[in-house]
């Protein structure tokens, strides 16, 4: 069993159990402290959608900062059932859904919400961030933020644009905004 820690807010230092699974590898700490310092320590009222959930590691760093609402989707049956094991050690299932599905699959489906906060962190070398473009702008809200995680660096996204970015090891990651028709983000 492998193991991350969530970084900050009211649940920081409990750990996350996860098996081993082909491809997936949790955001290290020191990305997941980049990212919630670009998005903003509190989460109040903020609405999530991890569609490469793994570890649980961003959908609970999100809740544990205060996030009102997060989606998770995961399609392994062994890391869903842990991802539901950890919810409930940290009593997450009021604010937390998750859901076994495929994420094309997911994001391909009639949107009955949309989301501030989207995060990609899909298998790398698979084409994942590619075949989700298309759907970005029906699962985000205007004004959301897109995580993006990679094997390279991704300047574009669609109609969405890296706004921050960063280098760790072989870890590219971006913060995207969209780039609205008077070219604003």
């Amino acid at each position: 069993m492998n193991s991350v820690r969530i970084i900050g807010g009211m649940w920081r230092r409990r750990v996350l159990r996860f098996p081993d699974s082909e491809n997936l590898r949790p955001t290290p700490d020191r990305v997941r402290e980049t990212l919630f310092n670009w998005l903003g320590q509190n989460l109040s009222g903020v609405s999530c959608l991890d569609l490469f959930a793994g570890s649980g590691a961003l959908g609970f760093e999100a809740l544990s900062r205060g996030a009102s609402r997060v989606v998770m989707v995961e399609r392994a049956p062994a890391v869903l059932a842990a991802l539901k094991k950890n919810a409930r050690m940290l009593s997450a299932e009021t604010r937390l859904q998750i859901i076994d599905s495929d994420a094309v699959e997911f994001a391909s489906l009639p949107p009955d919400r949309r989301f501030d906060v989207l995060f990609l962190d899909p298998p790398y070398g698979s084409g994942w961030v590619e075949r989700l473009t298309p759907f970005i702008s029906r699962l985000a809200k205007e004004n959301a933020f897109v995580y993006i995680e990679a094997e390279r660096e991704v300047r574009e996204c669609g109609d969405w644009r890296a706004a921050r970015n960063g280098r760790a090891g072989q870890v590219h990651f971006h913060l995207m905004r969209k780039v609205h028709p008077d070219g604003v983000e």
